[in-house]
């Protein structure tokens, strides 16, 4: 019998749920909307039942597509963008939509806690910064604002957790989505007592899941996810591990020299490391399950979602002509950037329309009449390229710090050479880009392989399930080029943060409570921190 592997990833944007062969090949994958809930400005919620309902069509519709009988699904398994909050009564209800970890609303709260001098301790008890998304954060928020979802809630879990739940009735989440989260002391892995007592959260330290292995079978499918799904009850459900652990996993990533790039929602880069790192204090920082490792992120709201914003808005009638040709506008964008590349060019731009460093604003600078599409698009790419390029400067500095001698991409450029090779020029590093598309449901299956048996560990399962397809080694006159390019772009940074930020400007300031504003606000208060 041919054996397969569903791995879920429930996104930012998109809920995929893809088919595995054993050996890591991706045999079909389909995809669901997310719709974004916006209930109030800061906020960013999203409805938990119909991620459900769109998860089980997608399963449906897999495995229709594939000719897939149900009987060959060794395991599923679920994966999920990380922090946020999925709260159920004791019948598995939520009692209020799911909160999603772009979320701002705790933003003022933070800004207290570290003006009265507690941010840098409560840090020391969860091995990361605080920040807006975060469960640890939107629990303090509930507590003080939404104190009737704390007096229904019976349990608090994260999104691959709700999924699990719907999946075969399973409370509990796993260390990577806990440390996440920054419910749990990263280093033992236990719940963070001591920073939710701290916080005057005792009362939700009895609703926090139990935090158990990431590549255990929780359960076997239930009868009613068996009538949802077609998928036969008992089926294995593995616990798996949050979206970008998932990614790593999928990329191969075991190793301290490796740097984990994902360019997606956000710029997420991550090193592995042998102890929870301190110096620098990243964003977020989870146990990854290889070797008794950490995988220690730098996240920042700068990445490839820029791109997807200009796709739909300022590019909307060439995505339509690209449609009627049979290609997408993403490769409409790779043939310009290409061309351009060929030629000198100092646009600059400021991937930042979702918050960036300092507070500064998004937008273009150095445009001129001669300018094309293909000028504007390459500036959009190497903006990007700057993102993570600027991100890194404090995740790969300090005493803490990793020394990485290779890249392995994930997310959107790398499915695009010419990005792809962006990449390796902008951060001087080579780029390696292993097998498939969806890496957030290929980390899953992966823990699927081994809870299943299929595998004895996450390495064995690497070395089967994972190939190196591509590589892009730096080009030394690009290097040189881009350096100085990006030394300007960081001035530019500086400098037009310190204008938009003058108290006198009034008329285009964030409105106060906005979503933009309490970014930037918290922004600036975590790099006073650092």
């Amino acid at each position: 019998m041919r054996e397969r592997l569903i791995g879920i990833d429930a996104g930012g944007t998109m809920t995929k749920v893809a088919l595995f062969d054993p050996f890591g090949n991706e045999l079909a994958c389909e995809r669901r909307p997310n719709k974004m809930l916006f209930p109030k400005a800061g906020w960013t919620e999203r409805d938990a039942d119909a991620m459900w309902q769109a998860t089980c069509q997608a399963i449906r519709s897999v495995m229709e597509k594939t000719g897939t009988a149900p009987e060959q699904i060794i395991a599923i398994t679920p994966s999920g963008f990380g922090a946020g909050v999925f709260i159920v009564d004791k019948e598995g209800r939520p009692v209020r939509n799911g909160v999603v970890s772009t979320d701002s609303r705790s933003a003022a709260l933070i800004d207290e806690w570290s003006k009265a001098g507690l941010s840098k301790d409560l840090s020391t008890h969860i091995q990361q910064q605080i920040w807006p998304g975060q469960t640890l954060a939107l629990l303090a928020w509930f507590s003080r604002f939404e104190p009737q979802t704390l007096h229904r809630a019976a349990h608090v879990l994260l999104c691959k957790d709700f999924l699990r739940m719907r999946l075969c009735n399973d409370i509990s989440t796993d260390a990577t989505d806990g440390g996440c989260a920054g419910i749990i002391d990263v280093n033992t892995g236990t719940i963070a007592s001591t920073a939710l007592e701290q916080l005057g959260l005792g009362e939700w330290i009895g609703k926090l899941p139990p935090v158990l292995p990431s590549t255990d079978i929780a359960a076997g499918l239930s009868e009613a996810a068996s009538h949802q799904t077609g998928l036969i009850a008992g089926t294995p459900v593995a616990r798996g591990v949050y979206d970008v652990v998932g990614c790593a996993l999928a990329s191969g990533v075991t190793a301290p020299n490796q740097l984990a790039v994902v360019a997606g929602t956000f710029s997420i880069n991550s090193t592995l490391h042998h102890r929870p790192t301190l110096n620098p204090l990243p964003t977020i920082q989870a146990a990854y399950p290889v070797a008794r490792t950490f995988l220690a992120t730098s996240a920042t709201p700068t990445s490839a979602s820029n791109l997807e914003w200009m796709c739909k808005t300022m590019l909307s009638a060439e995505g339509d002509r690209a449609l009627q040709e049979g290609k997408s506008i993403y490769d409409v964008c790779n043939a310009l950037v290409d061309i351009a590349l060929k030629k000198d060019n100092d646009i600059l731009f400021f991937p930042f329309l979702f918050g960036g460093p300092q507070g500064a604003p998004g937008g273009f600078l150095g445009l001129t009449a001669d300018n094309d599409l293909g000028d504007v698009m390459r500036a959009v790419y190497e903006g990007i390229v700057f993102a993570h390029k600027y991100d890194l400067e404090t995740h790969l500095k300090g005493p803490d710090a990793a020394i990485p001698d290779v890249v392995r991409l994930a997310g959107g450029p790398s499915r695009s050479n010419v990005w792809a090779q962006m990449f390796a020029d902008g951060l001087n590093l080579p780029v390696e880009i292993a097998n498939g598309t969806e890496f957030g449901a290929k980390g899953a299956a992966i823990c699927g392989a081994v809870a299943s048996g299929l595998y004895a560990d996450i390495e064995t399962a690497i070395e089967k399930m994972v190939v190196v397809e591509r590589r892009f080694d730096p080009v030394t006159e690009r290097v040189s080029a881009i350096e100085e390019k990006y030394s300007t772009y960081k001035e530019t940074v500086t400098s037009i943060a310190a204008i938009w930020n003058k108290p006198t400007r009034s008329k285009t300031s964030p409105p106060p409570g906005s979503q933009r504003a309490l970014a930037h606000e918290h922004t600036q208060t975590r790099r006073e921190e650092l």
